[in-house]
């Protein structure tokens, strides 16, 4: 018998949906996949979503889910007092998993990371420096060059997947944050994400920053002196790249099949026409990290927490790309 794939999953914001769509996902994907996960969490604080999703936390060492309950926060401080959406313990334990379960990806023990939501605001309050789950693990890696991917595909098996820029920064900042080797680094990014998904042709399309791609220069002089070298240099090092192209005609065309993926320059750029296609089934793959990383693409949602609602279609994408990822783990980390 082949040995499994192990998965690990940090459970996230104990208050939100994260446990509960974590153990839907992993009973939609079943047994029979030669799947591991050992989950990052408290067992008493989620006992309780569990039993809502109708999911038994197993005990037995050779189960198909293993827990590994949080060892970077006191447990006494998860069972004495209770833990409400946005508050302090919750986010001090969504936190320690993200901790736990990357220092294990990091170790070897497991073959992929899955992240499930957290409150960044809750976080902060909390007097924890905290960005975004991404820039956590980079930092917790010791990564400077990486990038995030989101994607997935509508009703019709149509596909968007966008590699951004710039990350979680004010809009106000993200000129001064870009210049050609920023944009050129994401571009191979994508490159490889397209590699490592086998889509042969490997092309990827670049936003331009501004309105109409700056209008020949009538609307921002970025696209030629930052974007377009930028773009550059990609060719230069094998990226199969074409633009700039203005963010309000290349997602369609990325979505009809021109390109394999594209790089937006900023946050909501690429996420909002990711999201309207694709909302329940979108990913978040983070490239260049030395481990696999997905996690699903949307939030805590506390309004619907406990309540037995939530869609894990999004989780359930994020674990059979990191099982898929994991299953080809030596030439990601040769890439």
């Amino acid at each position: 018998m082949s040995t499994p794939i192990v998965i690990g999953i940090s459970l996230g914001d104990p208050a939100g949906i994260g446990p509960e769509v974590t153990f839907k996902a992993i009973q939609a994907i079943g047994p029979g996949e030669g799947v591991r996960f050992v989950i990052y969490g408290e067992p008493r604080i989620a006992a309780d979503v569990a039993a809502l999703a109708r999911f038994h936390i197993p005990r037995e060492p050779d189960s198909v889910v293993n827990w590994v309950a949080l060892g970077s926060i006191q447990a006494s401080e998860l069972v004495n007092e209770p833990v409400a959406a946005g508050g302090p313990i919750a986010a001090r334990a969504a936190v320690a998993a993200l901790r736990d379960g990357g220092c294990a990806a990091i170790a070897g023990n497991v073959d992929a990371l899955v992240t499930a939501p957290v409150n960044k605001e809750a976080i902060v309050k909390a007097g924890i420096p905290f960005v975004g789950q991404t820039e956590f693990l980079a930092q917790l890696c010791g990564t400077k060059k990486f990038a995030m991917m989101l994607l997935g595909h509508d009703a019709r098996n149509r596909w968007l997947r966008v590699a951004l820029a710039t990350t979680h920064i004010p809009l106000s900042r993200v000129p001064s944050a870009l210049n050609p080797e920023v944009i050129a680094d994401a571009i191979e990014l994508a490159d490889l994400a397209c590699r490592l998904l086998d889509l042969p042709s490997r092309r990827v399309g670049v936003c331009g920053l501004n309105p109409h791609a700056g209008e020949g220069g009538t609307m921002g002089c970025e696209e030629a002196s930052v974007v377009q070298p930028g773009i550059v240099l990609a060719r230069s090092r094998g990226a199969n790249a074409s633009g700039p192209i203005p963010g309000d005609t290349i997602f369609y065309q990325a979505l009809k099949g021109d390109y394999d993926a594209v790089v937006a320059m900023y946050h909501d750029q690429g996420l909002a026409p990711l999201k309207t296609v694709a909302f329940d089934t979108g990913i978040n793959w983070t490239l260049g990290l030395p481990i696999i990383r997905t996690s699903p693409d949307h939030g805590t949602a506390y309004d619907i927490a406990g309540r037995d609602i939530a869609n894990p279609s999004s989780m359930e994408c994020a674990m059979r790309l990191a099982i898929r990822l994991a299953r080809n783990k030596s030439m990601i980390l040769m890439a």
